[in-house]
């Protein structure tokens, strides 16, 4: 077995070690903010001509930034909201949700989830 650090992306046990990438912790807090309420959808990260258009769903992971430190995960989601939804209460239900489903799924420290408003839809 190698000196390697564990990181709080990988998990090492006598049989071989499991590492999850960032592409697929991005696509399970995707999933976990499109199913938030008040949510449109995710936007890219970075905007051009600030123009906020809505990712495609199986583009959504574009919208996330994953942050792997020393002992644990940071995620920035970039969002669209509906319009006539409560920014702050979406946004506290989606930092929820998020860290709720990642800690589920794989068992990894969360330490901050950021949420980046982009756009509110008024359709």
């Amino acid at each position: 077995m190698s000196d390697r650090k564990e990181q709080p992306n990988t998990r090492i046990s006598p049989q071989g070690m499991i590492e999850v990438s960032p592409r697929a912790i991005a696509t399970i807090a995707a999933q976990a903010v499109c199913r938030s309420y008040g949510v449109v959808g995710m936007a890219p990260a970075n905007l051009r001509d600030s123009v906020v258009q809505v990712l495609r769903q199986e583009d959504q992971h574009r919208g996330i930034e994953v942050h792997i430190n020393k002992d644990s995960i940071a995620v920035d989601l970039y969002v669209v909201l509906e319009y006539g939804t409560r920014i702050s209460e979406v946004a506290q239900q989606v930092i929820a949700t998020v860290s709720y489903a990642l800690n589920k799924s794989l068992g990894m420290p969360v330490s901050t989830v950021n949420v980046h408003v982009q756009g509110i839809r008024t359709e």
